[in-house]
């Protein structure tokens, strides 16, 4: 939290803030987790191995009033906090209430995707190398995360045209193989075309590369070349050689950053003033396979406060953390951190603060790239106030568009109908703020009322939770949906609050047109006009997120009527499917032995399932007809 600092007045005085000295007489001097609380939102948590000190820090608060501080105080009116017997519950509990309330006051770090890894299936008798985004415990081999998809594609597409593995989710016994076999990117052992031994060894080979120890794969394939072509096996020897020489090209793009093989992330730590950047690091076998980036513009907290509580947020089940974190510095709760770390990962995990050698040499690496965000939140700040005036001088707005919602309308014939809301925020995607809704009032192609039932149920929601608005609403459409959206904003009383623009899309001669309310004439920007860009650029992620979405519904009540059209299964097998597979896609793509195993199912009934499934499949039950299977 905000250092105390001297001050004739208290910025923070508010008459109905709980923080007086009855209330502090009232708490624990143990460990524990404190919540502050608005109206209608929780605005902070906190961590304290002494609740009663760290309250008291707010209690006797004389900051600067343009502090977060100070602002966060001002709109406290209760504060609930929850004792722990250590301090570790304590650094989970607030962990878990930061991820479930989102305070406004908090770290959050808002780009939480998890990287793609590679999976080697390690655990299977026919291993596969597949792409996934969670690092399970289950006896496979996980490597990454991969910052770049590009370079990870390019990584499983060299690596299934030098050692061709399997590709089929579900393994199964076959008289021929498939057609990967015939075009080389299958070793085919669903037919039996190759040893369980010769198999081994390529996944083998998979694993060192992925593990950074290509050069010693590429000895190896040496010696072979060297062996085939004494032997005069001539294309053998030049499989060998091709193989050789993709290998020494993927070496040359390798970065090797340490001189051990080591899983690390290395987290950099900046401050500028009131804002802090984050960097991690990731150090996979002793090589840089990519980075994340953060940038917080005013986190409430000290450094170790914000650090602790960015490491705590980062990391889960999902996202395990590697052997060893580096960090820029010591953090208060270091110990509890390291017991949270290495529960998530199920395994030791230690935390660093290097001050010398090559651990320094990544954390100086970390540090550097965490400055780094700063000019290029600079740039992009520079570049959004030029867009944000022009959006507001050629649309004539009354409030500048730091945040602008679109809404699309998708529907085949008035069913399924959903509406799709996408937000910006200054300039970028704020994909959190993302919304479907299904229409409820119309079955019939009616766009101006589905339009109307979907702005009346977004307003209406944030009135009721006195949430914010956007500064301007974009509409996918022409006259017709501005004039539905005007009466809508008339009713709420915020026709002079927020703007609104509709932006149709015309005959290719004339281009995209603009409507805007109380002007007769549309809006007309030059095609390559900046403003014309981005808001097409808005229209069409509407229209993405609306039809992505649309054709998911789609496809589930297709698929779902393609169970309802079996012969032999009711709706109590149905659920017994459903139940015992997880999915209608899993249903399809169950073999016969799977079906079979369904309570309810058995051989003969799986077979027939099968069949109506897979109709161009002729093969019977283990291998046999459909008329062997029944007898």
């Amino acid at each position: 939290m905000d250092t105390p600092t001297s001050s004739p007045k208290t910025p923070t005085e508010n008459p109905s803030s709980p923080l007086t000295a009855d209330f502090l007489s009232t708490v624990s001097h143990g460990p524990g987790v404190y919540q502050m609380l608005g109206k209608k939102e929780v605005l902070y948590v906190g961590k304290a191995r002494d609740l009663r000190k760290r309250l008291s820090q707010y209690v006797h608060y004389t900051g600067p009033s343009h502090s977060k501080t100070a602002a966060m105080l001002s709109h406290v009116v209760r504060v609930e906090t929850f004792l722990t017997t250590t301090e570790k519950e304590a650094l989970i509990l607030e962990a878990s209430l930061i991820k479930q309330h989102r305070p406004r006051y908090n770290v959050i770090l808002r780009d939480d995707k998890n990287y793609p890894l590679i999976k080697v299936t390690t655990s299977e008798p026919w291993s596969r190398v597949v792409v996934t985004r969670k690092r399970l415990r289950d006896g496979n081999r996980y490597f990454g995360p991969y910052a770049s998809t590009t370079a990870m594609r390019a990584t499983i597409q060299l690596l299934s045209r030098l050692f061709p593995l399997r590709r089929c989710a579900t393994m199964r016994e076959r008289s021929r193989p498939c057609l990967n076999f015939q075009m080389n990117r299958c070793l085919a052992p669903c037919a039996g075309r190759v040893s369980s031994e010769d198999y081994q060894h390529m996944v083998n080979n998979v694993v060192m590369i992925l593990e950074g120890k290509a050069d010693k794969v590429i000895k190896e394939l040496t010696t072979k070349m060297e062996y085939a072509a004494a032997e005069q096996a001539f294309e053998q020897a030049a499989l060998y050689r091709d193989q050789i020489q993709h290998l020494k090209k993927t070496i040359e793009h390798q970065s090797v950053v340490a001189d051990h093989d080591l899983d690390q992330d290395v987290i950099g730590f900046h401050r500028q003033d009131a804002a802090v950047g984050i960097a991690v690091l990731f150090i996979r076998g002793g090589m840089l396979t990519g980075s994340q980036t953060f940038f917080l513009s005013e986190p409430l907290g000290d450094d170790s406060t914000v650090l602790t509580q960015s490491i705590l947020q980062y990391y889960s089940h999902h996202r395990q953390p590697p052997r060893e974190l580096l960090l820029p510095f010591r953090p208060e709760d270091q110990e509890p951190i390291a017991e949270r770390l290495t529960e998530l990962r199920e395994g030791i995990v230690t935390l660093h603060t290097p001050q010398r050698g090559k651990r320094m040499q990544l954390m100086r690496m970390a540090n550097t790239n965490a400055a780094q965000i700063f000019s290029e939140e600079a740039k992009k700040q520079q570049s959004w106030n030029s867009l944000a005036t022009a959006l507001q001088t050629k649309l004539h707005l009354r409030n500048r568009p730091e945040t602008i919602e679109c809404l699309d309308i998708s529907n085949l014939q008035g069913k399924q109908a959903v509406g799709s809301l996408v937000c910006f925020v200054q300039g970028e995607k704020a994909a959190g703020q993302y919304r479907h809704y299904r229409i409820r009032t119309q079955d019939t192609p009616d766009d101006y009322a589905m339009m109307r039932e979907v702005l009346e149920r977004r307003i209406q929601k944030a009135v009721d939770n006195n949430a914010p608005l956007p500064d301007l609403f974009l509409l996918d459409g022409g006259r017709g949906q501005l004039g539905v959206a005007v009466d809508v904003l008339k009713h709420f009383d915020l026709l002079d609050e927020i703007d609104l623009v509709a932006i149709a899309e015309e005959r290719k001669d004339e281009g995209e047109k603009l409507f805007r309310p109380g002007r007769k004439n549309p809006v007309h920007l030059q095609p390559h006009s900046p403003v014309l860009l981005y808001l097409i650029r808005i229209r069409d992620e509407a229209h993405r997120f609306g039809i992505t979405h649309h054709r998911l519904l789609r496809t589930k009540n297709q698929l779902n009527s393609l169970l309802d059209g079996l012969k032999g299964v009711g709706p109590q097998r149905k659920k017994l499917l459903l139940r015992n597979l997880g999915s209608v896609q899993r249903i399809i793509a169950a073999d016969r032995q799977a079906l079979a195993t369904v309570p309810g199912i058995g051989p003969k009934l799986a077979d027939e399932i099968y069949q109506q499934l897979h109709p161009d499949d002729t093969g019977g039950f283990n291998g046999q007809s459909s008329a062997e299977a029944e007898s």
